[in-house]
């Protein structure tokens, strides 16, 4: 039993809301109680009390789209021009070269880097499932490192490869579907159309198929424009809309694909800072569009070889480019603009991005009964002091070294500032030996 005793609540449940002084008491691996004061509280008694008074406590963030294979070549292209710019450098380039020990190394290491910043929940979107062996070594990254991981599985998109996808995925599933203690769940993942690696990649009725036999939520990458608009409304046509389905980016998409989607109740996963650093489509990021059509989405990190790794950044960037559209769009009128909060903000990168994953009964919120997936985080540092607004302060004041506490199902995580039985050393050796084994495979070929 833990108590979480003293500081600001921010449940990002609308039926409990926010206490400026509030108690979180969790048992095992669940949420008992939440309230002003609950020293007295039946469950209590014995509970290790953890003083979080000049803290902040909230739901761990939700990552609903990395690729987190990638990691040992972070911020290798940070200027990278287009989405045809990264394909050719990292999907046809450096990603037939990794071997299975490659895909552990990177995927721990973004999943480590996750929980360090405050992501207790990570939806791998791992594209490079060359073999079977590829797909377990990324699967047992997200167990070994404790993270609630999403492993959506994917062939990759060129180079050679077992072509054991999509029929591995009954495997992947009698193996690994709630393992680690329900942490580790399995979606499959696709393309919005075939531009990019060819029809079998292509979401559909027959990879559609695939995931309704398998009871499998899908997310479908690279949703853009015009091509992607049209695929949107045959798959309307054919049925295969709805809320287990997560549609990745979504920029450029048509007014009628878009009402397509909110009567269906997709989710939508929107990556700003790839949306608008990398140029995707329209390079805006679509909450706009997704909020017309009564759709809240979820947030995202997206490739971490040319974007923040951190949640923190992916909010403020959708927050300033939101109100920056809305303020102009009104300039010179009477018209007041339809501004976002950061509020919403920290909503998408909460509650709804545990929607989008499938797993808003599971997490996302500091609800009673939930898996107790939360943070304590700093108000008292030199960057979030003094505390005014707790939100306000989470979404645009604080980062990764404001974060003192991650706890996933129970588990702590991060203490103390520092990750939990993580090797440090052995990290930084075994990450820089993988890039360096890379690098030569890739200047053989």
């Amino acid at each position: 039993m833990m108590l979480f005793s003293g500081g600001t609540v921010v449940t990002m449940d609308p039926a409990i809301g926010d206490l400026e002084r509030g108690d979180v008491l969790v048992r095992e691996d669940r949420i008992v109680a939440v309230g002003p004061d609950l020293r007295s509280h039946p469950e209590a008694a014995g509970a290790t009390v953890i003083d979080t008074t000049g803290r902040i406590v909230s739901p761990g963030f939700v990552d609903t789209h990395r690729h987190a294979w990638q990691a040992q070549m972070r911020r290798s292209i940070p200027d990278v021009t287009d989405l045809g710019a990264y394909v050719m450098s990292t999907l046809a380039g450096i990603a037939p070269a990794y071997t299975p020990h490659d895909m552990y190394v990177g995927t721990r290491l973004a999943a480590l880097t996750a929980l360090d910043a405050g992501i207790t929940t990570m939806l791998d979107f791992s594209h490079n499932s060359r073999t079977a062996a590829h797909s377990d070594a990324a699967i047992r990254a997200l167990v070994d490192t404790g993270i609630r991981g999403v492993h959506a599985s994917m062939r990759p998109h060129f180079g050679e490869w077992d072509r054991q996808w999509p029929g591995d995925l009954a495997r992947l599933c009698g193996a690994y579907q709630g393992t680690n203690g329900g942490l580790v769940t399995l979606r499959l993942a696709a393309l919005a159309t075939d531009e990019i690696a060819g029809p079998a990649l292509a979401y559909g009725p027959e990879l559609a198929a695939v995931a309704r036999d398998l009871d499998l939520g899908v997310s479908v990458d690279a949703v853009f424009g015009m091509p992607s608009s049209a695929a949107i409304l045959r798959w309307a046509a054919d049925g295969l809309l709805g809320p287990d389905l997560t549609l990745i980016h979504a920029t450029g998409l048509t007014s009628q694909a878009w009402q397509a989607m909110g009567d269906a109740g997709v989710t939508v996963s929107l990556a700003p800072t790839s949306e608008a650093q990398i140029g995707l489509e329209t390079a805006v990021p679509a909450i706009d569009e997704a909020l017309a059509v009564g759709i809240r989405p979820g947030l995202s990190i997206d490739v971490e070889v040319a974007l923040a790794s951190d949640m923190f950044t992916q909010m403020r960037t959708l927050h300033a480019i939101q109100r920056m559209r809305a303020v102009n769009a009104a300039y010179g009128t009477d018209t007041t603009p339809d501004r976002i909060t950061s509020r919403d903000v920290l909503d998408f990168a909460t509650a709804q991005g545990a929607r989008t994953n499938g797993l808003g009964d599971v997490t996302g919120s500091l609800t009673p009964r939930k898996q107790a997936d939360l943070l304590v985080v700093a108000a008292d540092d030199i960057n979030t002091m003094p505390l005014n607004d707790a939100v306000g302060t989470l979404v645009l004041g604080a980062d990764a070294r404001n974060i003192e506490t991650v706890v996933v199902a129970g588990q702590v995580r991060k203490r103390n500032g520092q990750l939990v039985g993580v090797d440090m050393d052995e990290l930084r050796r075994q990450v820089t030996e993988s890039r360096d084994a890379i690098r030569k495979a890739v200047a053989k070929d």
